[in-house]
């Protein structure tokens, strides 16, 4: 039998406020001292009343206004009963029936909801004789670091519309550029920022009741997204095809040995007990309640979608190009404002040319520069390199003036030490000679110097003939300009028989 499958996500973000969000304490759940970051607010202590933090509504409110949400007027806190035992109030601060925001669109998929909470410390179970974390031996005991506990978090629920496993992948990197867009979290996936669990269900091709849903959580990269549904299709098809029916449940993803694995059934939303926080008024999201939602909506930056569509028809570079720097904001405005150092330079008038050079600005920024970064484990934001120096590095590239072997060097050393491309290239004499009787001599030179590959390209071995442009290129240090080189080489080998 032929099923589909039929997927839900929830996906939690943790905001990058600068303090929690009922509590003054420093917003750092990546605090290597365990502990520090906390308060008798966030810790539960009795008598101490948690504070809404505006922020972090607000940072909510952009995420809705991005996915095309509508924002509740009116908005309260719940409480949700439900033992955390890395959370001291053995309950949750939450949203249910009125959250911040409800309705939206990403991708076709139908948003349900995005609301607000807190987040839990984090458990570290450790093994008491070998002092670090638990093995299968010796006694076992867990501490707990409350560092996280009362972080801002966002849970963004959608309606269960997506039926591949690549379609969920997409939702999820797609709201991650989002979050990232309108700096509402960092929503680094290792670091925990943002998790994603998936609700999935399968149901014979063609029929419209939905199937017995299996949540799995906390699903900490993109790739284990896509792995652990496919998986849960499998396993869920040969519970149904053994005459067995599907246990709702919640399971986890064990990415060491690709699988899901049981870890207890799963709750309904009575089962939380969900009543109104008696210590937090309800939230009045009007310009009566302080929330300027028009204003909010105009500051919303240009978002992914619609930045890769405007680069498309600017800049006319590959989609896949596209895909890459508008993935990274930061690295978006770079390339933008280096383009826009060439626009000056070529004049408005020269579009084609212009899209020409920034179509080389795009493929160094993508291939050579990414590969510099990534070797330092660094960020876009580090680089010394100004927009400015960049786009000067590619003026010469255009112009023949560099030679891409050169450049390759010249954009090393402008990484290591934020030097101008200018001097690098008077300094080690890199300029691209291109003048043909300039490289008269140096070919004549290689040609009397390598006697086998040129009786080879007079053998009629044309392949000789690119051996010998690389001993040209590697006696001028990649100054020659290869296609001159060619024509000279070509020349003398063909006039000299």
């Amino acid at each position: 039998m032929e099923y589909e499958l039929v997927i839900g996500l929830e996906i939690h973000a943790e905001l990058n406020t600068s303090t929690k969000m009922f509590c003054g304490c420093h917003n750092d759940p990546l605090e290597h001292h365990p502990n520090v970051n906390i308060c008798p607010v966030c810790m539960a202590h009795p008598g101490a009343l948690p504070v809404i933090n505006r922020d972090a509504v607000e940072k909510v409110i952009r995420v809705g206004l991005a996915l095309g949400g509508d924002i509740s007027a009116y908005s309260q806190f719940d409480r949700k009963n439900y033992f955390y035992p890395d959370l001291p109030k053995g309950y949750q601060i939450s949203q249910y029936k009125y959250p911040i925001v409800l309705g939206g669109n990403l991708h076709g998929v139908r948003i349900t909801r995005v609301h607000l909470e807190e987040d839990t410390g984090r458990l570290q179970h450790i093994d008491t004789e070998m002092g670090h974390e638990s093995s299968s031996s010796g006694q076992q005991a867990t501490l707990i670091d409350y560092n996280r506990a009362g972080v801002p978090l966002m849970e963004l629920v959608t309606e269960p519309d997506i039926r591949t496993a690549a379609d969920a992948r997409a939702f999820a990197e797609e709201l991650h550029q989002i979050l990232r867009y309108v700096n509402a979290s960092d929503a680094d996936m290792e670091k925990g920022q943002m998790r994603i669990e998936a609700n999935i269900s399968i149901r014979p091709l063609g029929e419209t009741t939905f199937g017995t849903k299996v949540e799995v959580k906390n699903i900490n990269s993109f790739r284990a997204v896509e792995k652990a549904i496919i998986y849960e299709l499998q396993r869920q098809q040969e519970v149904l095809e053994q005459g067995e029916k599907v246990k709702q449940e919640t399971r986890g993803w064990d990415d060491v040995n690709q699988r899901t694995v049981s870890q207890r059934s799963k709750e309904s939303a009575h089962d939380y007990r969900y009543f109104p926080e008696p210590d937090l008024p309800p939230l009045n999201l009007t310009a009566g309640g302080g929330f300027d939602i028009e204003h909010i909506k105009n500051t919303l930056p240009e978002l992914p979608t619609a930045k890769r569509a405007r680069f498309e028809t600017q800049y006319a570079l590959p989609s896949k190009i596209i895909s890459f720097l508008v993935s990274d904001k930061p690295f978006a405005d770079y390339f933008e404002q280096a383009s826009s150092e060439l626009a000056a330079w070529l004049g408005e008038s020269k579009r084609s040319e212009f899209q020409k050079a920034s179509a080389i600005l795009a493929s160094y920024m993508s291939s050579d520069l990414q590969s510099l970064l990534v070797a330092k484990e660094a960020h876009i934001t580090d680089t010394l390199i100004t927009p400015e120096n960049f786009a000067e590095l590619v003026k010469m590239i255009y112009t023949n003036e560099l030679s891409s072997r050169a450049a390759k060097d010249v954009l090393a050393r402008m990484f290591a030490d934020g030097s101008d491309p200018s001097t690098i290239v008077e300094e080690e004499n890199l300029r691209q000679v291109s003048n043909a009787s300039a490289l008269d001599e140096i070919v004549k030179k290689i040609i009397q110097e390598n006697q086998k590959p040129v009786e080879d390209y007079r053998a009629g071995k044309t392949a000789a003939l690119q051996m010998l442009i690389g001993k040209v290129m590697k006696e001028t240090k990649g100054a020659a300009n290869p296609e001159i080189a060619r024509e000279v080489l070509m020349k003398l080998l063909e006039g000299a028989q």
